[in-house]
């Protein structure tokens, strides 16, 4: 199955949790109906994209990164690349990239927790959020691309971050 078909797929099965939600998902899958290269940077107008914020759930908290570009806290993610076969799959490969930590699982069944669309330098994202369990004695290691990583209680988020972030803080410790 392509990238682009997993993306259609899990779509068309997400049970958005509210309106606006729901506008998203209807939005993301009638931008991939309009562009075969809908999951790729190439697509230059809007692209879908894949995210994992990194929860450890018994220290009540969350990894978040300083991302050099952008100068926020965010959560691990980015660009889906031709060798992902699943939204999944791009989502745990960006964690493991910008976390250095491996053995991360997917949170609610594999399933987004929520979608967001955010203006970048190089286009609109369509970003497709997952939630990823960090194993216990996990050890973080700064990648290339970002500034800093550090770990922030739920309650403890940072003031350099958005409401997007903070949007899917508060889902994912529902669905954990």
């Amino acid at each position: 199955m392509s990238l682009r078909l997993d993306a259609v797929d899990v779509l068309a099965k997400w049970d958005a949790p509210d309106d606006r939600g729901e506008r998203l998902r209807l939005d993301y899958l009638a931008h991939l109906a309009a562009h075969r290269d809908g999951m790729l940077k190439s697509c230059r107008h809007a692209h879908v994209t894949a995210s994992a914020l990194i929860v450890d759930p018994v220290g009540g908290r969350v990894l978040l990164t300083l991302h050099a570009k952008v100068r926020k806290w965010l959560q691990t993610g980015g660009h889906c690349e031709p060798g992902d076969r699943t939204l999944a799959d791009a989502a745990l490969r960006e964690a493991r990239e910008e976390s250095g930590i491996t053995g991360l699982t997917l949170l609610a069944a594999g399933a987004p927790v929520l979608l967001d669309r955010h203006d970048t330098p190089c286009a609109v994202h369509l970003d497709v959020q997952y939630a990823a369990l960090a194993p216990a004695g996990a050890t973080e290691v700064i990648s290339e691309e970002s500034l800093d990583l550090r770990w922030f209680g739920f309650d403890a988020l940072p003031t350099e971050t958005d409401d997007s972030v903070r949007a899917l803080v508060t889902r994912a410790r529902a669905v954990r």
